[in-house]
């Protein structure tokens, strides 16, 4: 059976916000459950902002991807931002990431995105290779970032 792709709803927030936390453990990012699912469902609620897409393999969640919407006068309109992709380890080695990039393709083209960023670890050769193999390219830009402290 292929694997299929489940916009994540409301009711699934808790079990993809879980699985957050197992992908974030990797390499041992911080996390605050209650902020992330605060921020998923603002996420789900405002469409502008991208998509989030559960990614089951025989009807059984196996992990889950989210696209992020930006503008880019450089690229000619809207980019996205492959935000975050996870296969729990039971999803591993079975073409689910190949099956998912493509999917992911499919969407960037039915909502008329130009280009699609994403990060990858540097010790993730893995998902490297993959990414590689469906025709991203290192960008040869330094990626940098500025952490705006809100008063929020």
């Amino acid at each position: 059976m292929p694997v299929t792709f489940k916009p994540v709803r409301v009711t699934d927030i808790d079990r993809t916000v879980a699985m957050m936390q197992d992908f974030y453990a990797i390499d041992n990012y911080p996390i605050d459950p209650l902020v992330s699912k605060s921020l998923l469902k603002e996420f789900i609620d405002n469409e502008e902002l991208g998509r989030s897409w559960l990614i089951l393999n025989n009807d059984e969640v196996v992990g889950y991807v989210i696209l992020t919407f930006i503008f880019s006068f450089e690229y000619k309109g809207r980019i996205a931002f492959l935000d975050e992709l996870y296969i729990a380890p039971a999803g591993r080695g079975k073409s689910i990431g190949k099956q998912t990039v493509d999917f992911i393709h499919e969407q960037a083209l039915d909502l008329a995105i130009n280009v699609i960023y994403l990060e990858v670890e540097g010790h993730n050769t893995i998902a490297q290779k993959l990414y590689l193999s469906k025709d991203f390219t290192i960008h040869n830009r330094k990626l940098m970032k500025l952490t705006v402290k809100n008063k929020k």
